[in-house]
């Protein structure tokens, strides 16, 4: 599972997700997956992910993750009474806005690469395009 190794604060606030991140390149790969919603994306999403990527292409290419999960979100137990501070953290999460490219992938023809980042998109709870470099360079 992925989370940070150290961290400043244990707890943090949940935030806002306004804005978009549409002017994030693709910096390594010829192909990427690019969200088109806000969302919390976890950390065993972003491994199932990568797996659904890594399977299909049959460790052919090469795959490029672009987010990493930074966030604590916390949860206090069940049958809590409310009061007596935070909870403690649960899980770790990426905070994913529109137009924000989340995994990369090249060394694949663009069907393979298609269908393998099509395979990682539902794996995500983000509704998700495909694009290729020369799409978003121009």
């Amino acid at each position: 599972m992925l989370m940070p190794k150290r961290v400043k604060r244990r707890r943090v606030q949940r935030g806002r997700m306004k804005g978009s991140d549409w002017d994030s390149k693709i910096g390594y790969g010829e192909y990427a997956l690019v969200s088109l919603e806000p969302a919390w994306i976890k950390s065993n999403q972003i491994e199932a992910a990568r797996i659904a990527m890594t399977r299909y292409i049959k460790r052919g290419g090469q795959v490029w993750v672009n987010i990493f999960p930074h966030k604590p979100v916390t949860k206090k137990p069940a049958e809590t009474r409310m009061g007596s501070g935070k909870g403690s953290p649960e899980f770790w999460v990426a905070v994913v806005k529109p137009g924000k490219v989340m995994f990369e992938m090249a060394g694949v023809n663009e069907e393979v690469a298609r269908e393998a980042l099509r395979l990682a998109s539902y794996k995500l709870p983000v509704k998700c395009k495909f694009v290729k470099k020369e799409e978003v360079d121009a």
